[in-house]
């Protein structure tokens, strides 16, 4: 019974660690200890890999883990951006651009619920696209400056990569939300 219990609660633990790595890391970015930063988010990375193979591997989903999960993954993306763009590692309009476009998704998530009309809304690929990028750009950011590393373009290329998808993946996000709302307000009597 023992052992079962721990496969259920070990994917929601790890999510739980990499959520308490959040501040963590933001203090390790201010402190100017980017390389410590850097290998934290690497791991806080990894963790997200094991906790989702187990959760898959020993089917221990659950709802606590549904939420948890991307809410550990989000918060510890829009932190390091937003601590980044502040110690002026990233461009203070590429951070303003990801965290308006989470900030809008989870906005309309939640204006539908209020309304008692959730959307079905699925990641895009587009999206998943982004959240690479984004995750890469931040890693990068984080290795380059924290190990003294010239990198060259690496980080023009994908600061306009991430720009672009997330132009693109927000658009596609309100386009679907609209197109939703639309079918909500054409059922209403």
């Amino acid at each position: 019974m023992i052992a079962s219990d721990l496969r259920l609660a070990l994917p929601n633990l790890i999510s739980l660690a990499r959520l308490c790595a959040v501040p963590v890391t933001i203090y390790l970015i201010i402190a100017g200890e980017l390389s410590w930063a850097f290998w934290l988010f690497a791991a806080a990375g990894v963790s997200d890999a094991i906790d989702g193979y187990l959760a898959k591997h020993f089917r221990a989903r659950s709802v606590i883990g549904g939420y948890l999960d991307p809410l550990a993954d989000k918060a510890l993306l829009v932190s390091v951006y937003i601590t980044l763009g502040m110690q002026g590692h990233l461009a203070a309009w590429l951070v303003i651009l990801v965290v308006f476009r989470d900030a809008l998704i989870v906005a309309g998530i939640a204006l539908s619920h209020a309304l008692g009309h959730p959307l079905q809304m699925r990641p895009l690929m587009v999206s998943k696209v982004n959240t690479a990028l984004q995750v890469t750009l931040a890693g990068m950011v984080l290795l380059l400056h924290g190990f003294k590393i010239d990198g060259g373009w690496t980080l023009a290329v994908l600061t306009a990569l991430t720009a672009a998808t997330t132009l693109i993946s927000g658009a596609a996000y309100v386009v679907l939300g609209l197109r939703g709302a639309a079918r909500i307000e054409g059922a209403s009597p």
